[in-house]
């Protein structure tokens, strides 16, 4: 059963509803043989942007934008399978840092994650991902 991880980029953008990345996902959901997942990292991710633009706010409209931000990112997460950081993903992620790939750690992670799973991820970023030797990458957004 192919399983397909949203970065937190692709992510962002179905949330945002780019039209291509909500038809990407929409037809792998809709393939039974297919499983869309996202991972903690991903999650941890938008938490911390959240986090961050809602200590910022001073105004009432800068904490209603805050909350409406968090009101749109939640319910997504529950869209979608989530693929925790294991153990086995950490010593892969160890693995991946040691080799010096020039990819953020972050980005690592959801490739470890991908790795252990044998699991293709979507996201834009071919630049970084496409560094990781033997991870499947798909850009959902073309």
């Amino acid at each position: 059963m192919p399983l397909y991880v949203l970065d937190t980029d692709t992510l962002s953008l179905f949330q945002r509803k780019h039209v291509k990345v909500v038809a990407a996902v929409t037809a792998h959901a809709a393939d039974p043989a297919d499983t869309v997942a996202t991972s903690t990292v991903t999650i941890e991710e938008q938490i911390d942007g959240w986090s961050k633009l809602a200590r910022s706010a001073r105004t009432p409209a800068q904490h209603e934008f805050a909350s409406t931000f968090l009101a749109l990112l939640a319910p997504t997460w529950g869209r979608f399978v989530l693929c925790p950081m294991t153990v086995l993903a950490l010593t892969r992620y160890d693995s991946l840092r040691k080799a010096k790939l020039n990819v953020g750690t972050k980005d690592l992670r959801i490739a470890a994650i991908a790795l252990e799973l044998s699991a293709t991820v979507v996201t834009r970023n071919r630049r970084d991902f496409g560094r990781v030797s033997g991870l499947q990458i798909e850009d959902g957004s073309v």
